[in-house]
């Protein structure tokens, strides 16, 4: 059956993860979560123990059943009176009564444990969507997707099913072993004793496995790791690996991979299997003594045979809650490192609120000052040392620049994605850090080179910047971006549905789409990062022409590697090396013959060879 993700379970004896803090991680958790459940974990406790409890007399109670009939045929075969049925009901009837209790002991402790369990998995949820929120976007860029999807989705699972499971077996299993000792030495110490000796045997040859086993199963995982990460490559990239005839290659190099797993998993499956075998041939040897005792014992009066029955049930239960908790320590273990890892996300550093009071976005215009803008990602390393420009309300700029110059940077600063280390960047006279960051954000509009759809229709989609837009509306943003006719060629229009990889649509038309999202928006400013590079030449003509007449009245913001796209910007800015080495308009940058005719030239220049 397969496991969270996809990946296939194991049976044996898997690789123990290990919390860093188990001590304050597991206060954490308590204070933070379980002691709100406080009441339902008590009734947990108590009907988990009564559960037990009513088990473990049953086997003492038939003990007397089996004593009352063997004594019944003694008599018989004396020419007594024989079985005394009645009472064999009495003791029958009581035992029923018994499991049934303990049954709805059981019933209740486990339906309020999982109430339990995934409520606090829906609080711990709802926790980290909202930490997200709060999350600035530095820590996004140095995290994969994947590390922080594991924790929303496979560290959240492990710790609702090992809370669920591991509480109330922790209870019983402890329950069962105290109880079971206490049934056991009633009947008889000397039994006892025999079947307590045969423990730490047992547990030695355990550990000696599992010392041996453990080893295999991390170079187990270690390979089944670089297994799937060559199918994933090889599946990823299997039109290249086809074009450059490379099949035969990579089928050696799986194979050399796929035999390393095959012998790690063989000697630890093997050794792991080992333990049962062991363990029964150890709980055998038990019951022959155990037996031996017991038969000597009733031939000398001191129990009855009822006792030595009762006796053997209680034998063959005792390894089993040993074996539990020992199987429980590793959820446990599992459990809190899955916590560890959520705690660790949920006490991120979040985003400092610097606003000062509300201010009306709507009354804004969007002139726009960068003063002695300073800033760096990681300390000690300036990306943007001294920027300076002015900008005014409906001016279409344009920042050019080498990879690596800056630009995007000063994008993300104006939109408050990160925070300026000096200097300050205003909106009609208000620095950005003065603003509510949701509400400096409804002013701008972004079309990126990397285009974002949701797996949705497209209306959906288009609608993403203004839930409350009409129909037409949509339609006519559609039509202003020249996606319109596309949409009308799918079977179901502008209800179509849209994967959640964007896989069913072409790359142009994803931009095409962010595009007539951001026009529907119609946001004050706008801003455009290689809005077009997706687009072939004739419909970026086609978007151009659009682009013109959405920036009309509006200040824009253009990011463009082809200059060719913005000679008709208000202003350029040229940056290089995080400064604006020169500014002006298309004609008037050409003229100095400086760093902005050399790049533009040199554009032209690739074009032609």
């Amino acid at each position: 059956m397969p496991g969270p993700m996809g990946r296939p379970r194991r049976r044996g004896i898997a690789p123990v993860e290990k919390a860093k803090d188990f001590k304050s991680t597991t206060k954490k958790l308590i204070n933070n979560y379980l002691a709100k459940y406080k009441i339902a974990l008590i009734i947990v406790f108590i009907f988990a123990i009564g559960s037990t409890i009513f088990t473990i007399v049953g086997p003492k109670i038939l003990g007397n059943a089996t004593t009352e009939i063997f004594n019944g045929l003694i008599s018989k075969l004396s020419g007594g009176n024989g079985i005394d049925f009645g009472k064999i009901g009495q003791i029958a009837i009581t035992l029923l009564s018994l499991y049934i209790i303990s049954a709805i002991f059981s019933f209740v402790q486990g339906f309020t444990m999982t109430s339990v369990s995934q409520k606090l998995t829906y609080k711990i949820r709802n926790d980290i969507v909202q930490k997200i929120n709060r999350l600035p976007m530095k820590y996004f860029e140095t995290k994969t997707h994947g590390e922080v999807l594991s924790i929303i989705t496979n560290d959240i699972d492990t710790l609702s099913m090992n809370l669920n499971q591991s509480i109330t077996q922790i209870i019983t299993s402890i329950c069962t072993i105290i109880g079971i000792l206490i049934m056991m030495l009633s009947i008889s110490w000397q039994m006892t004793l025999i079947s307590l000796i045969i423990l730490p045997v047992a547990g030695f040859l355990v550990k000696t496995i599992v010392g041996k086993s453990q080893k295999y199963f991390e170079r187990q995982q270690e390979y089944l790791a670089h297994v799937n990460g060559q199918v994933e490559e090889i599946y990823g990239g299997l039109n290249i690996v086809k074009a450059f005839n490379g099949e035969e290659k990579t089928k050696k190099e799986f194979e050399k991979a796929n035999q390393t797993l095959y012998h790690s998993a063989w000697k630890s499956q093997f050794f792991s299997g080992l333990i049962h075998p062991i363990m029964n041939f150890i709980a055998n040897i038990g019951y022959v003594g155990v037996s031996v005792a017991g038969g000597y014992l009733t031939i000398k009066g001191t129990i009855t045979v009822g006792n030595i029955q009762s006796f053997i049930q209680y034998n063959r239960q005792f390894t089993q809650p040993i074996n539990q908790i020992a199987q429980i320590s590793a959820m446990l273990q599992a459990m809190i490192a899955a916590a560890e890892r959520i705690f660790e996300f949920l006490e991120q550093p979040e985003e400092i609120d610097t606003r000062k009071g509300e201010i009306d976005t709507n009354k804004l215009k969007g002139n726009i000052t960068f003063e002695h803008v300073k800033f760096g990602y990681d300390e000690g390393v300036t990306v943007i040392k001294d920027f300076n420009a002015k900008v005014h309300e409906g001016q279409k700029i344009a920042i050019v620049g080498p990879t690596g110059a800056g630009k995007t940077t000063m994008v993300k600063l104006l939109m408050r994605f990160y925070d300026v280390a000096n200097g300050a960047i205003l909106v009609d006279g208000h620095n950005v850090k003065d603003f509510d960051r949701g509400e400096l954000r409804k002013m701008f509009g972004m079309v990126l080179q990397d285009t974002w759809l949701f797996g949705g229709t497209i209306k959906d989609n288009i609608k993403y910047g203004k839930e409350d837009a009409t129909d037409d509306q949509v339609i006519e943003s559609a039509k202003a971006a020249h996606v319109h006719h596309f949409i009308k060629t799918l079977p179901k229009g502008y209800n179509s549905i849209i994967n959640e990889e964007s896989t069913n649509i072409s790359a142009g038309q994803k931009q095409l789409l962010t595009i007539a999202r951001v026009i529907l928006a119609d946001p004050k400013i706008l801003i455009l990062d290689e809005a077009t590079s997706s687009i072939d030449t004739r419909t970026e003509i086609q978007i151009q022409a659009a682009m013109d007449n959405l920036m009309k009245g509006r200040t824009s913001f253009i990011i463009a590697h082809r200059l060719s796209t913005i000679k008709n910007a208000d202003l350029i800015l040229v940056m290089n090396h995080g400064d604006i080495v020169e500014q002006g308009t298309h004609e008037e940058l050409l003229e100095k013959s400086g760093f902005y005719a050399d790049l533009y030239n040199s554009q032209f220049e690739e074009i032609e060879e």
